[in-house]
């Protein structure tokens, strides 16, 4: 198993980094790495650290501004080679659809449900991992 997974998590809300941040905790499941937490408040602080590489998952925010999470999502996805899974804040249920268009790979309603959010975070960070393995 690999030492850390890093996760990078986009929001212009230094409360919903946050959230993210309790949440997640140390590790958001027993059967994954501990977590390393890469905060990025920017869409060009996002793309470099994409560019650097080393993400193993990204969480970014809906309601983000200027640059909406849905819409950074899209670009990364089309962007960034071998890019890391998705885990989308959208800001009710019924946003869902657009966290489809946007190709992520797992939603979760903000505020940020600590249950709900680890269980996706770690099922998003199980499939990086067994792939890379």
């Amino acid at each position: 198993m690999q030492a850390t997974a890093t996760v990078l998590v986009y929001s212009d809300n230094a409360d919903t980094r946050e959230q993210v941040r309790l949440a997640t905790g140390r590790r958001p499941a027993a059967d994954v790495p501990p977590v390393e937490i890469v905060e990025c408040a920017t869409l060009p602080a996002v793309l470099a650290a994409l560019e650097q590489g080393g993400i193993d998952a990204c969480v970014l925010d809906g309601e983000t501004a200027p640059a909406g999470g849905m819409g950074v999502c899209r670009q990364i996805k089309d962007e960034i080679f071998r890019c890391p899974p998705v885990l989308l804040l959208i800001g009710r249920p019924q946003d869902a659809w657009l966290a489809t268009w946007s190709r992520a790979d797992a939603a979760v309603t903000h505020p940020v449900d600590p249950v709900e959010f680890t269980d996706a975070l770690a099922g998003l960070l199980r499939r990086r991992l067994l792939t890379e393995a």
